[in-house]
């Protein structure tokens, strides 16, 4: 008896454990809004902003014809943009920026764990009607993606693209 209670009671952590990992929960999960941009990490498409340093507001449409509006953005090497996103469509949506590679990466991950949730400075994820915002400094020249990885959406064609102007 006290064997199979132990059995159990182990079973019941490893399950537990497994679904908090399923969850995928990358640092804490997506806030739903309010202005991202601490910490100075740079990567391949730029760093977190500082709302005090943007230099311009760029608005964006996610709707459920699985479009970005705009879906093409241009910006200058250097400059901070306040993304303020908003999700017109009636199922969840989410904006995320990286490379190609680092979008279909995550793109097979989400298609795992549908209701992973992230809390990274280049990402948010928002339900119907809401709006957020995302502050971002394009360090670097070239081409930044961005696209909805919910199951379906990406494969639908809801990306985009920052092409970062040289200075």
């Amino acid at each position: 008896m006290k064997r199979s209670l132990s059995l159990i009671a182990a079973s019941t952590l490893v399950a537990l454990s497994l679904n908090t990992f399923a969850g995928g929960n990358h640092g804490g999960g997506h806030d739903g809004g309010g202005a991202k941009g601490n910490g100075s990490a740079e990567t391949a498409i730029g760093q977190p902003g500082q709302a005090s340093k943007v230099t311009r507001t760029i608005n964006v449409d996610m709707a459920d014809t699985m479009r970005f509006t705009p879906a093409a953005i241009s910006v200058k090497q250097g400059e901070t943009v306040k993304f303020v996103i908003k999700n017109s469509g009636q199922v969840k949506h989410e904006f995320s920026m990286g490379t190609d590679a680092e979008l279909k990466e995550h793109y097979e991950t989400m298609k795992k764990f549908p209701e992973m949730e992230h809390d990274e400075p280049s990402k948010i994820s928002l339900a119907p009607g809401k709006q957020g915002e995302i502050v971002w400094q394009f360090t670097k020249a070239g081409d930044v993606k961005f696209a909805c990885l919910y199951p379906g959406h990406y494969d639908a064609g809801m990306k985009g693209q920052v092409t970062v102007v040289k200075k």
